[in-house]
């Protein structure tokens, strides 16, 4: 044979041969290329900048493992490590058909244009792959056809795309902010992973930030693999370990700014700052809990990121635990997911009957000074009206006024009069002035709705209005008030899932000031009403999970002390009354006569609270 025709056939052979076995970080390193949408300067990439990517990447391209799963914290780069480099690996170097879930159509939507064509247009091996410009070609914002292969790019709320036509790969990002069901198919990442089903060589990738422990779906698909933590080694003795927030410590300066953050080893016990632990990051790896598992788990938080310093995340806490210490727990909440890539446990813990019992005190008189406006909440009975009256403060500090329960056959007349007398009345401050309930919310769930509707739509100058309590965590707590009955009467459906939780959370604040509850003694005759079975009654209920179909979700439940929850309903109202009149709870100008403003009460501790994360 000729010289000429061995060299022909030698490059024939070269071209048919198929590629070398790239690793998709090694892929990343050779060919990705960032772009400014990216928010990043742009450039090549480099998986040693963000050394906890590289074992994660790898994984997903290692040909024996069928599934990964990403439990991590906000901002660490998953979308350009774990998703973008995906797409671009497969449509460059092993083209199939693959599927991008996101949490809605519209958030996929700006992934396809914001995030997934500007790296097709700044790497250079993808450049050419997608004929962005022909539709014909079919190449849509949702489809993105290449050679041997396409992307489509949907929403978990898109039940269409969820069954249609086979797939090699599954990228399912932020699972946890999946709906329930994709229409009336059911679970969408189940309904996405039959697609699956065709591949030998199939691969799913979960990844998403925690949110409510045992309703994550991210924590359950985490617990059904290997569990591999981010270890870093000790700079001191070398010992790998995980970085947790429980060894970390930071100074504060008088300002409140973040002085210096240090962190401890959990082996030698050796401090070291954080630039002496971040040199050692290129040296850690992944320890997997449960290694025989077929399923990769992966686990980092905030700390392992160079994307940023410690102080960030420390500032974060400091303001969530401020937070926490007004009643607010929500800040708080988002901080563990999102820092430390862990779920936030709802304990279903109620406040304590006996706790608030305790904390009644003397007014000495009708109203208390830092009272600036009233409400009330009705709930509706066959045989009788239940009414809380409470007073609002700075900051919705809350005063209980008087619990009341007016008798009667609500058939006829003359219990209505009595209700309406009894908000026509006015309640005294000590020095005389006199206060009015500005806005009232009455249940309409009973056997009297129109009734109820009738008294109502006759008050509506007096913001006396109808209400319907729905359950439900993602109902809003005040909506849009609609007159869909028969009376045309302004109704509010109050989401009183919400509403319970936000009373619990300040049922809770041991401190008096923003969120506190008081609660009243009777005195000189008068009696308020704030009995035990007033506070048994408060206290009836608490968040339990329970599963439907597979999917978690919360209810509130009685909690068998006693079966009458009125007095919670009423004082859920009366703060729903006081969030419909929009007022600015603030405090009230000193008057221009000189004469000052009431002393503020002195704040006194009630027992100890721990800002801090256990």
């Amino acid at each position: 044979m000729k010289r000429e025709t061995i060299d022909l056939f030698k490059d024939i052979f070269k071209v048919l041969e198929p590629p070398p076995d790239l690793t998709l970080s090694q892929w990343a390193d050779k060919y990705r290329r960032l772009s400014s949408e990216s928010g990043s300067k742009g450039g090549r990439w480099h998986t040693d900048k963000a050394p906890w990517q590289r074992e994660i990447m790898d994984a997903i391209t290692d040909i024996s493992v069928e599934k990964v799963v990403v439990m991590s914290a906000a901002q660490m780069g998953k979308t350009d490590a774990f998703l973008l480099n995906t797409i671009g690996y497969y449509m460059h170097y092993d083209p199939c058909t693959m599927l991008c879930m996101q949490p809605t159509l519209s958030l996929a939507e700006t992934l396809s244009k914001d995030r997934l064509m500007p790296m097709v247009r700044d790497t250079p091996a993808l450049k050419d792959k997608i004929n962005e410009k022909s539709r014909t070609s079919g190449n849509t914002i949702f489809k993105k056809s290449f050679p041997g292969g396409r992307i489509t790019m949907t929403g978990a709320n898109s039940p269409t795309e969820l069954r249609s036509r086979p797939i090699r790969v599954l990228l399912a990002d932020e699972i946890d902010a999946y709906p329930p069901t994709a229409g009336a198919e059911g679970d969408p990442l189940i309904l996405a992973g039959k697609r699956l089903t065709t591949y030998w060589n199939r691969k799913e990738v979960d990844t998403s930030t925690p949110t409510i422990k045992g309703a994550s779906r991210i924590e359950m698909e985490y617990e059904h693999s290997t569990m591999e933590e981010w270890n870093v080694p000790c700079p001191s003795c070398g010992e790998l370990q995980p970085l947790e927030w429980a060894n970390l410590s930071y100074k504060v300066d008088a300002d409140g700014e973040v002085e210096s953050v240090t962190y401890v080893c959990a082996k030698c016990g050796v401090i070291h700052s954080e630039v002496e632990w971040k040199d050692h990051f290129n040296e850690g790896r992944y320890i997997a809990k449960y290694p025989k598992r077929k399923i990769r788990g992966f686990h980092f938080n905030s700390l392992a990121s160079t994307f940023f310093g410690w102080d960030k995340i420390v500032k974060g806490f400091i303001e969530a635990d401020a937070a926490v210490k007004k009643g607010n727990v929500e800040l708080m909440k988002s901080w563990v997911n999102t820092e430390l890539g862990q779920t936030w446990e709802e304990d279903g813990e109620k406040a304590s009957k006996d706790d608030l019992l305790k904390r009644r005190e003397k007014y000495h008189c009708e109203v208390p000074d830092e009272v600036i406006a009233i409400t009330a909440g009705i709930d509706t009975q066959d045989d009788r009206f239940e009414i809380e009256v409470v007073g609002w403060g700075v900051g919705h500090e809350s005063y209980g006024i008087i619990y009341k329960r007016i008798y009667g056959d609500l058939k006829q007349q003359e219990v209505w009069q009595n209700l309406d007398e009894f908000l026509l009345q006015k309640f005294k401050k000590a020095d005389g002035t006199q206060l009015r309930i500005i806005c009232a919310c009455m249940d309409s769930g009973g056997h009297f709705p129109n009734k109820v509707y009738k008294f109502c739509k006759a008050r509506t100058a007096r913001k006396i209005f109808a209400i319907k309590g729905k359950g439900g965590a993602d109902r809003p707590y005040i909506p849009k008030p609609s007159k869909n009955n028969r009376e045309q009467a302004y109704l509010f459906t109050l989401g009183v899932d919400i509403g319970k939780s936000l009373l619990l959370q300040r049922l809770q604040i041991e401190e008096e000031g923003p969120g506190y509850c008081h609660f009243p003694k009777d005195e000189n005759g008068y009696v308020r009403g704030y009995d035990e079975d007033y506070f048994k009654g408060l206290t009836a209920e608490k968040q339990v999970l329970h599963y439907k179909k597979g999917r978690p979700y919360f209810e509130w439940e009685l909690t068998g002390e006693t079966k009458r929850n009125e007095p919670l309903d009423c004082r859920n109202y009366a703060q729903a009354a006081i969030e419909i009149t929009g007022l600015t709870l603030k405090e009230p100008p000193k008057k221009e006569t000189g004469t000052q403003a009431p002393p503020k009460r002195t704040k006194r501790r009630r027992g100890n609270r721990s800002g801090g994360i256990s």
